[in-house]
């Protein structure tokens, strides 16, 4: 339901522990990753350097250096993991709460109703209910436990690539189009973020909307720029709310 302009792109990537069934994806900078244990699998190869069953080779794969072998440096037998502490892992990650909000106050208030009208809520997406409790998703391998089903979550981000001028090059399974679209960055605390955007170059909310391009990015960003002073200063209040 998403206007023209503002249409989020979808794609569907392997989930490894469902033998590479595909799923959306919608974890991830590019939404490379469309579960948690699989997140986490290659987080442990790619961050940590730690074979697992999850880290899309079975674990049996090292990463290289430049392309040469690291064989010499790791000795030990591949996989690292045998895969308990990657579910562990992402079983620590699928508990955690989201940040509660600050104090919400009338330029609060205000804020967000400005953040609607001049079309950030479009893809910065105020709330989603999950689904409801027992339902199998991750193709079969996950069931949704009772805490974590029928829920109103209020991530501010609708999961979905967008190309807003500050790609990454990167070319993930949708094809040759997500080469410079990124995942909407959910808002939910915001306010406790040093650092902004996908790449982290932008320090402050100003800098972090002035650098959104693109159609739906531009209106967006034309239209805030377009408000009173008065009117931008609520809608980074709202921001800092978040």
């Amino acid at each position: 339901n998403q206007p023209a302009g503002f249409q989020g792109t979808l794609i569907q990537v392997p989930v490894v522990e469902a033998g590479g069934a595909v799923r959306a994806g919608r974890f991830g900078i590019k939404n490379q990753h469309s579960s948690l244990v699989s997140f986490s699998g290659d987080a442990y190869l790619n961050e940590m350097g730690i074979t697992n069953p999850f880290d899309g080779s079975n674990g049996v794969s090292e990463n290289n250096s430049l392309g040469r072998s690291v064989a010499a440096f790791d000795p030990v037998e591949d996989p690292e993991d045998e895969g308990e502490d990657v579910e562990a892992f992402a079983q620590f990650i699928r508990q955690l709460r989201a940040p509660g909000r600050g104090p919400i106050t009338a330029a609060v208030n205000n804020g967000q109703n400005l953040f609607t009208a001049i079309g950030c809520a479009v893809c910065h997406t105020a709330s989603f209910n999950t689904v409801p409790p027992g339902t199998a998703i991750n193709q079969g391998a996950f069931i949704v436990p009772a805490a974590l089903g029928n829920k109103n979550i209020r991530p501010f981000g609708d999961f979905l690539l967008h190309d807003i001028g500050t790609g990454d090059g990167i070319v993930q399974n949708g094809g040759a189009g997500t080469r410079n679209m990124v995942r909407t960055a959910p808002l939910w605390g915001l306010r406790m973020r040093p650092e902004l955007m996908h790449d982290g170059l932008s320090l402050t909310l100003n800098d972090a909307i002035q650098r959104h391009a693109g159609v739906g990015g531009t209106i967006a960003r034309n239209n805030f720029n377009g408000l009173t002073a008065a009117q931008r200063a609520d809608v980074i209040a709202f921001l800092n709310s978040l």
